[in-house]
């Protein structure tokens, strides 16, 4: 085995041992609130944290019997919104045409978090701006120091930088484990995967 790949394993190991395990029980708290209030669930994301929201709208409709979505699921308004309105709005706009509203709920994957002064997903952040302006809650699971979405949400899930070279792979991961963890939460499971279900 390399050095790198035991070097990678060792900072997932020493990751997984510095999660706030109370920081994921609020995220379920607030998950489980919104569902039984009748709120929808969007979850944003850029880049490989985009994949990862699409992947987790699936288990949370499948699993955990929410309303989700995903804005950049649809790339032909996302890249319609790029286009005619730019980058910066594209989520606010999207989450704007769906009527976010009181009860709902956006969860932010982000490896930074968003940060205007640095112009670092400014997409990020005006959504979220939006959201705290019509009522909406907000949860996250970032990494770095979590930038906006730590400040603004109502829970949050920091993803610890364990090693300064693998700080996307490392937080993109573990957006992975978190969020099968929530969906297979005794608060928020609702049904069982297929091989679970099958004897």
């Amino acid at each position: 085995m390399t050095d790198f790949t035991q070097d990678y394993l060792s900072s997932a190991v020493k990751l997984i041992g510095q999660l706030d395990k109370n920081a994921i029980e609020s995220l379920v708290d607030l998950l489980a609130k919104t569902r039984s209030g009748g709120g929808r669930l969007f979850i944003l994301g850029v880049g490989g944290s985009a994949a990862n929201a699409s992947h987790a709208v699936n288990d949370f409709r499948k699993l955990a019997g929410f309303e989700a979505y995903a804005p950049t699921d649809n790339v032909s308004e996302l890249s319609a919104r790029v286009n005619d309105e730019g980058w910066e709005t594209v989520f606010e706009a999207w989450l704007k045409t769906s009527r976010l509203r009181v009860g709902d709920m956006i969860l932010v994957f982000s490896v930074g978090g968003g940060n205007l002064e640095r112009n670092i997903s400014p997409n990020l952040v005006r959504a979220l701006q939006y959201a705290q302006r019509v009522g909406a809650s907000i949860g996250g699971i970032v990494g770095r120091d979590g930038g906006f979405t730590a400040e603004a949400a109502n829970a949050c899930v920091l993803i610890p930088t364990v090693d300064a070279q693998a700080i996307t792979p490392l937080t993109e991961a573990f957006q992975a484990m978190i969020w099968h963890l929530l969906v297979t939460h005794p608060k928020l499971k609702m049904v069982s995967g297929k091989w679970e279900s099958t004897k």
